[in-house]
């Protein structure tokens, strides 16, 4: 997707600085194999015999959440996304715009920290990976030296895709996505001619309640990255279509968690244990033969690098919008480094992985949600973005408002953060309505955007107007091609 100038030599240059027009080579069907890519990983199976085991729903209503999720999840990426092409930026260099330049650090520095148990979640995952295989091959257990050497490993290939930059990301997701089909389909082949359907399809029915929850807890992955959405499509040209970019990137993820999701929920019936495993990849050691195990295991191992390589990617850029004087390359250093720490605990201190993976997925949920409420309230009212005002962060700034700030904005984003919480449940944690309607059906989330874009849409705005160049303005006056 980037221009020669910025991929030649295999490393991209460009930091939070608006992509210039002449630059923007990027094709709509990139974003396809991205969000292919961001979504390789077995958690997705664990999660879906969660559904089972947990939830207690039969397998016509996990594929009603397996359907749901993606869409209302990565719907709001793409719809997000559309800010990238409008204004060349990273997601929170643009949120500038929205916050003002001082309130900004504060949506920003949580979003960086929520990163941090995303990539270390993934370094786990990728790291379990690599032992189940080594003890699949090999028959060498695990140790806590063998755990921070594979830890260390992970991180390290992590570091180096997401410091190459996008250009990498896209070729690696191209062909991880190829692989992971095609050994995809093998297993989808294997478990039709060796699962017991009829105890499948005899379940009985969950509640309701559980079924929307499930919407919730597969929702809350792709809602982790509607931050991160302009960071992918900022190379794509301003005339690109919206309604296409929503459709590749809905498309892309629903094609990895459809089929996911049901294979766990399949895999549960006869592994119940999946559900609550505290290494949630051997399992395929058990359920799959060996000659299928193993390359289906290598080719999740390099998705789930691509996940924490992309997810480090838009690390680098929310650190440097946070005020760190170091290249972006360097300012993914700091989440590997986080994430190997964290990666540690949770491999050998942590008792329960699943557990604190799902309380981990409801709080990123809630965080992430006040911010898109807000953001996504003012790219509808905002055609385009004044580039020399994003990377001016001193008082000159059209977008420096009052002190910095934007009331509005900052009141509207810290409301919503306050209201969710108390609709959220966790292992560790209950607001004091969660045992409401929305609390128990998982709905903290939902309550959030609607509490942040109702308030940020009815209070007054005021503060300097940013203004747009005269070029990219006259371009975007342009009808889009994406009804919101």
């Amino acid at each position: 997707m980037p221009h020669a100038s910025e991929s030649e030599g295999a490393i991209e240059t460009r930091g939070l600085e608006p992509v210039p027009d002449a630059e923007r080579t990027g094709r709509v069907r990139e974003l396809f194999p991205t969000w292919v890519a961001a979504n390789i990983s077995v958690l997705l199976l664990t999660m879906g015999a969660g559904l089972v085991v947990f939830n207690g729903l039969n397998f016509w209503q996990v594929l009603t959440v397996a359907v749901a999720a993606p869409v209302l999840s990565y719907g709001l990426v793409g719809l997000i996304s559309v800010a990238g092409k409008r204004g060349g930026s990273p997601g929170m260099a643009l949120s500038r715009a929205v916050f003002g330049q001082r309130g900004n650090l504060f949506p920003g520095s949580l979003i960086w920290v929520a990163r941090w148990g995303w990539e270390t979640i993934n370094a786990v995952t990728g790291a379990y990976a690599v032992l189940t295989v080594l003890d699949l091959l090999f028959g060498i257990r695990s140790s806590t030296a063998l755990i921070i050497t594979t830890l260390l490993l992970f991180v390290a290939c992590t570091f180096l895709v997401s410091g190459l930059g996008i250009g990498a990301l896209q070729v690696c997701s191209k062909w991880s996505t190829y692989l992971f089909g095609a050994f995809s389909v093998l297993v989808l082949i294997y478990l039709v001619a060796n699962t017991d359907w009829s105890a499948v399809f005899d379940k009985p029915a969950g509640s309701t309640a559980m079924m929307v929850a499930g919407i919730g807890t597969i929702a809350a992955g792709g809602i982790s990255w509607v931050p991160s959405g302009p960071d992918f499509t900022r190379y794509l040209p301003r005339t690109a279509s919206g309604r296409a970019m929503v459709g590749a990137t809905v498309g892309g993820a629903g094609v990895v968690v459809l089929p996911m999701v049901l294979m766990g929920a399949v895999m549960a019936v006869s592994t119940p244990d999946l559900a609550s495993a505290q290494d949630p990849v051997a399992f395929i050691g058990e359920i799959l033969p060996m000659w299928l195990a193993v390359p289906y295991l290598l080719i999740a191992l390099v998705g789930m690098l691509l996940i924490n390589s992309m997810s480090m990617y838009s690390a680098g850029f929310t650190a440097q919008t946070l005020g760190v004087k170091v290249p972006r390359t360097w300012a993914v250093s700091v989440n590997a480094v986080i994430s190997l720490v964290f990666g540690f605990l949770l491999m050998v201190v942590a008792t329960s992985f699943i557990g604190s993976f799902i309380s981990f997925l409801t709080l990123l949920a809630v965080a992430f949600s006040a911010w898109i409420g807000v953001f996504g309230v003012d790219m509808l009212r905002r055609p385009a973005y004044d580039g020399s005002a994003l990377m001016d962060t001193t008082r000159t700034s059209a977008y420096w408002y009052r002190g910095g700030f934007a009331w509005q904005a900052m009141v509207s984003w810290a409301s919503a953060l306050a209201v969710g919480l108390l609709f959220t449940r966790v292992d560790w944690f209950a607001g004091p309505l969660a045992s409401s309607w929305a609390g128990e059906n998982g709905l903290g989330w939902a309550v959030t955007v609607l509490v942040a874009a109702g308030l940020y849409a009815v209070l007054p705005r005021t503060g300097p107007a940013a203004q747009a160049d005269p070029a990219p303005a006259a371009v975007e006056t342009e009808p889009e091609t994406l009804s919101i």
